[in-house]
């Protein structure tokens, strides 16, 4: 399957929903209905600020994200939504609203990642206990300083199967949490009563086929399965089964133990060598995330299993293809799969330890390579956990289920299989191994019909365009920035300071004369919104034409051209390196505002021709993708070349300006330009007498004349603290241009 399938049509809205409108979001299906293939899809199509996180590490790495944990610095004990009497006594691990901030340190970057972040991604949510879910919730809130909206803004897409892996809860932490929760589940957390999550399932099956098999497992995962369709899965317990000669069968099973025993056991029944190989780690890597074998044993004849999907042209594997070793010679290893009758040679893969970061130069969220895991993409495979095989698909396999199933572990287990036929089990399945629970019925049946989405799209999208225009003119923001970055010159050493803080001050006052007149037009705004439809948008999108050309004239002449002037002047002097950083930022975060006041007028007239929203707002994302190309890219500053400095210092000097002017100018010490100025001494391009005092020249002179080999230390002991290094370097310069006029 594609990462977007056009002819599925909840797929489709449930996209737009995350793209186009502020809805939280719970996206969830049947095993096999693509919701990994959706969390592709919104990576590569949303035009929002996003972040992916998942529970575990392994489900983190598999999702291209990061753990819930280390990116919101979550604790690991339970977390109380109350405000907890402290004793100083506690030895629980728990947390509640005052403790969670107390050990947190969130850097710059990190506060700065959370106010831009529009959209939050959170995978495998089945296994999210609902106590981090606030967590998560309260730490947005407080960083966003957006105290009384859910998540602080943010808008939340949540992907997982209920009916699957449940959240893990240890019986003392449930003691505390259940005073305060009516279940672990993360759709009982506190504010998901506040936030307004839509549900949808999704309901095309792409692994299976056949109706009879779809409904018995339709039936196991909502505990609703029938006499008949339990007795039909029965029928496939086959306790003297033996797996036929070059049939390609894996068993899934329930502890980790087991299947390790049943891979050992059948490796060392093949006969020749067993082959080591090891993984190569870079960087940070938690070994609790690693996603293959960190020692992959293999033998001649050994079965495998591919862990990824091939991501070349041909396609040759997929996640869960059984094959079986064919020969290995060094780190030449061929697999042959029967199943389509091919043999493919194994190339290492590479998966990444990712980490968010705010990029202030393009306005974006990045994704920054912390590590990486590079390992043979498969693994032995006559027997693999449940917990493991979650996400797979296989044609045959064995289902080994004991009596010691969790909630949802029968559902995973079969609905790992394509077909009935390939299905055996190793013991047979009583009524009491399949369970689910009632909240999670509850919960998943009051999920939204097709029908019913399409025109509430329509309304959401109204909301989003209209939050789109109302928010372009809210320019708290730009003033704080600009204000922020004017303030930060007390810690800071520029050239020209004085120009600067002048120029910055002034710049204060313009944003905020922009801020009042974009407090006039948002009062106008929010006055016409409401009416909009009647004029078919010809009045907004007149004025919004109006207050386009105003602003685009205004921060040009009094924000965009100083700015421009200012950085191309700073390009001239040296060691500002950061201060053009910070520069360009700041231009980089004005320029968005310029943008989006683009963007609103593109959505108006849009609506104007009478253009349908999801429409217009695919226009917008196409804008926002082709402004976002063309930001200016950050001032690279030209290599100085050998002696550019000193001559700089020099013509300065020459100009009348004083060593300490010089020094300010260029944002250098007093000392550097001595020492550039010194050396035009040697080559008589300048006096001794401008630098040094006539007084000082006779006191230093003899003793320089005198020295064997010249070394300023000895002279500076004997003068004592009057002169200066500097002072006698300039005197020995003074008398080696001398030397070489006689």
């Amino acid at each position: 399957m594609k990462n977007s399938d056009t002819s599925n049509q909840l797929f489709q809205l449930a996209a737009s929903f995350v793209n186009h409108t502020s809805r939280h979001l719970f996206l969830t299906g049947k095993a096999g209905t693509g919701k990994t293939t959706f969390l592709k899809h919104i990576v590569e199509t949303t035009g929002k600020n996003y972040v992916v996180v998942a529970p575990t590490g392994v489900a983190a790495i598999n999702a291209g994200g990061v753990t819930m944990h280390s990116f919101f610095q979550l604790p690991f004990g339970p977390f109380l939504p109350i405000k907890r009497n402290w004793t100083g006594q506690e030895t629980d691990g728990a947390h509640d609203k005052l403790s969670l901030f107390q050990k947190m340190k969130m850097h710059s970057n990190k506060r700065k990642l959370m106010q831009e972040l529009q959209l939050l991604i959170i995978d495998e949510v089945s296994m999210v206990r609902a106590d981090m879910l606030d967590a998560i919730d309260q730490i947005l809130r407080h960083f966003r300083r957006r105290f009384h909206e859910p998540f602080g803004g943010v808008q939340v897409l949540l992907i997982g199967d209920l009916y699957q892996l449940p959240p893990v809860v240890q019986d003392h932490e449930w003691t505390l949490l259940e005073e305060h929760y009516k279940s672990p589940f993360f759709f009982d957390a506190h504010v998901m009563s506040e936030a307004s999550v839509l549900r949808i399932e999704l309901q095309k099956i792409y692994r299976q086929t056949e109706k009879d098999f779809i409904g018995l497992l339709n039936g196991i995962r909502t505990n609703t399965v029938t006499r008949e369709q339990l007795a039909m899965l029965n029928r496939r317990f086959l306790p003297d089964f033996r797996i036929p000669e070059g049939e390609n069968y894996i068993t899934l099973t329930s502890h980790n133990h087991k299947a390790h025993a049943i891979n050992e056991e059948e490796l060392l029944k093949l006969p020749g060598k067993t082959y080591n190989f090891k993984a190569s780690v870079e960087g940070e890597f938690s070994d609790r995330a690693y996603p293959a074998d960190e020692i992959l044993q293999l033998k001649v004849g050994a079965q495998v299993m591919f862990i990824r999907n091939d991501k070349g042209e041909e396609r040759q594997y997929y996640n869960g293809k059984i094959g079986i070793v064919k020969s290995i010679d060094n780190d030449k290893i061929i697999v042959s799969t029967p199943e389509d009758n091919s043999t493919i040679r194994l190339v290492q893969e590479e998966w990444q330890n990712m980490h968010y970061s705010f990029n202030s130069e393009k306005n974006s969220i990045d994704e920054k390579i912390m590590g990486r895991f590079k390992q043979y993409p498969v693994r032995l495979a006559w027997a693999i956990t449940i917990h493991k095989s979650q996400g797979l698909t296989f044609d045959k396999a064995i289902i080994d289920a004991g009596q010691s199933f969790a909630s949802g572990q029968v559902y995973v287990a079969l609905s790992r299989l394509t077909n009935m036929e390939g299905l055996v089990l190793r013991s047979a399945i009583p009524p009491q191994s399949i369970l689910s629970d009632d909240k999670v019925n509850e919960f998943v049946a009051q999920s939204e019909s097709e029908e019913s989405l399409s025109p509430l799209l329509k309304i959401e999208q109204k909301a989003f365009i209209e939050n789109k225009l109302t928010t372009t003119f809210q320019w708290q923001t730009i003033c704080q920035e600009v204000t922020d970055f004017y303030k930060g010159f007390d810690g800071r050493q520029v050239p020209n300071k004085e120009e600067a803080v002048e120029l910055f001050s002034k710049m204060v006052q313009t944003t905020l004369g922009h801020k009042d007149v974009a407090d006039k037009f948002l009062a106008q705004l929010q006055g016409l919104l409401p009416h909009a439809e009647q004029d078919r948008y010809a009045q907004l999108h007149e004025r919004m034409s109006a207050a386009q050309a105003y602003f685009d004239k205004r921060m040009a002449e009094e924000v965009f051209e100083p700015l421009k002037a200012h950085i191309a002047s700073m390009m001239k002097k040296q060691r500002i390196k950061k201060y053009l950083k910070e520069l360009h930022a700041l231009q980089v975060q004005l320029l968005a505002r310029q943008q989006l006041i683009e963007q609103a007028l593109l959505l108006t007239k849009g609506l104007s021709e009478g253009i349908d929203s999801s429409q217009v707002l695919q226009q917008a994302d196409k804008h926002h993708r082709e402004v976002a190309e063309k930001l200016p890219p950050p001032p690279r500053l030209p290599k100085a070349k050998v002696g550019d400095s000193k001559q700089t210092s020099m013509d300065l000097f020459k100009k009348g300006k004083s060593i300490a002017d010089i020094a300010e100018e260029r944002g250098l010490a007093v000392g550097t330009i001595e020492v550039h100025l010194i050396d035009f001494i040697k080559t008589g391009e300048l006096s001794i007498f401008d630098l040094v005092p006539v007084e000082k020249v006779e006191k230093i002179l003899p003793l320089v004349q005198k020295a064997e080999n010249f070394s300023a230390t000895p002279i500076k002991v004997q003068l004592g603290d009057d002169y200066s290094y500097n002072d006698i370097r300039a005197v020995f310069n003074h008398f080696i241009w001398n030397q070489s006029q006689n």
